[in-house]
């Protein structure tokens, strides 16, 4: 193929050059554009074709950068910057992912404690109707994801959803919608709750204290959609054996959680004090794990808990679609696609505001992990106010198609033939009018009283 496309090499200049050209519509250009496209539709499609979407998104990553080097070698071009943008990329990929790396060995290191057996069983056990039951996994996955990550919670309430119910479609679907809704809405308000709102932290467009300011717009959009949801759920009660023995939790796991909050802190502190990665701080907080499961099994023995059983747990096809994605997109602006993005944001066209409602919308069919890589890379100029909203409606915005965002596709995985896409699609009105409600609630916060903006105003950095 690279034998074949040789001679279209002509539709570029030659020679040497020191700055970056914009190959958007050479041969190179298309056909990573393409490849991008197709590799797309393959994720969106992954229920269909049954293939792992770390696959597609791990080759498109991959040989779009190889295309590029190709590129630059056939035509003499500097390839000192070829380096130079594969290590600025490597870099950036590399924050997100060993932030999410710790995170996950965490979340894996408490389900084997058996915290969540333990409270899977007090839910099923005290009694609670279908729809208590409802607001309860709701409001568990809304205040969980800001810490755990809005995929984890989504998978670890989708489980406790099915342990629960498994046949009676009119609670565990609405139920399902629920969780992805608040896993999405939880994780949009915190730095640590989705990739999205990480990614824009360690980018440096906001502070830890700045992502805290959007949980009104997400609590009460989330909170419109749980109310229009719950009318739909039936107000009984599942049935349960009480002879069904009480799950007993590990000794040391009160001290797993409390390392697991010291690492969340130590993140801040690296970030926020210290000018170093999250991620610094959360490998830090891994070593002290590492060195509590040394502990805890010389004196317990190697099956109590050992923190390299919960490293093999962890899901490595979701750091490796990761790594894909992000990998794909900077291409992608490389090679001056992404530039485009900015004209969209100049007032002559839909402006700021509008242009970031749209990205709720965009991220829905696309994932709101590249849509955001794409804006963070084109970089329009923008205020803290607007760097909000989109981050908002990127993370709130993935719920209205049941695969626009990885909670989505995650309980998709973990309940098959029961949570899909039609069934998601017959309730997406109800999310789209809380969606709407996070922008209202945003826009009389921000644009109306200030709130979340006045130490910017008033001179506080």
């Amino acid at each position: 193929m690279l034998l074949f496309l040789l001679p279209l090499s002509a539709f570029a200049s030659g020679g040497m050059v020191d700055e970056i050209p914009n190959l958007s519509m050479t041969w190179v250009g298309i056909l990573c554009l393409i490849i991008f496209v197709v590799c797309y539709a393959i994720i969106a499609l992954e229920d269909q074709i049954h293939i792992d979407k770390a696959k597609p998104a791990l080759f498109m990553g991959t040989i779009m950068f190889i295309l590029i080097a190709f590129y630059y070698a056939i035509n003499h071009f500097n390839m000192d910057i070829v380096h130079t943008q594969s290590e600025h990329v490597i870099f950036e990929i590399a924050e997100i992912f060993f932030f999410l790396y710790v995170a996950m060995i965490y979340i894996e290191s408490i389900i084997h404690m058996g915290i969540f057996d333990k409270l899977k069983y007090n839910l099923i056990s005290k009694g609670y109707t279908y729809r208590q039951l409802f607001w309860i996994t709701g409001f568990m996955s809304f205040f969980i994801s800001p810490l755990a990550d809005n995929l984890t919670t989504a998978l670890i309430l989708s489980t406790v959803l099915y342990t629960i119910e498994k046949e009676k479609r009119e609670f565990i679907v609405p139920s399902a919608i629920n969780i992805v809704v608040a896993s999405n809405a939880g994780g949009a308000w915190s730095p640590f709750g989705d990739i999205t709102t990480l990614m824009v932290w360690t980018s440096g467009k906001g502070n830890f204290l700045d992502f805290l300011y959007l949980f009104p717009s997400s609590f009460l959009g989330y909170f419109v959609t749980a109310f229009l949801l719950s009318k739909v759920v039936p107000n009984t009660s599942p049935s349960f054996s009480h002879e069904e023995k009480e799950p007993v939790v590990l000794e040391g796991a009160d001290v797993v959680i409390k390392l697991g909050i010291f690492t969340i802190i130590s993140a801040i502190i690296s970030h926020q004090v210290l000018n170093l990665p999250p991620m610094w701080g959360m490998m830090f907080g891994l070593s002290m794990l590492k060195l509590y499961s040394f502990n805890l099994t010389k004196r317990k023995g190697k099956d109590h808990f050992n923190v390299f059983h919960a490293i093999s747990k962890i899901e490595n096809n979701t750091l490796l679609f990761l790594f894909g994605i992000l990998a794909a997109v900077a291409s992608l602006n490389f090679l001056g696609w992404l530039s485009l993005l900015v004209v969209v944001y100049e007032p002559s066209y839909l402006g700021n505001t509008l242009s970031n409602v749209s990205v709720g919308f965009i991220s829905a069919i696309i994932d709101n992990v590249p849509v955001m890589s794409a804006i963070l890379k084109a970089n329009p100029h923008m205020d803290l106010s607007q760097w909000m909203l989109v981050t908002l409606t990127a993370g709130v915005g993935g719920s209205l198609i049941s695969f626009g965002s990885a909670a989505g596709v995650g309980v998709m995985g973990k309940l098959k033939d029961i949570y899909t896409f039609s069934s998601h699609m017959r309730y997406s009105w109800m999310i789209l009018v809380g969606y709407f409600v996070s922008i209202a609630v945003w826009y009389f916060q921000y644009q109306v009283l200030s709130i979340g903006i006045w130490r910017i105003k008033n001179g506080w950095k």
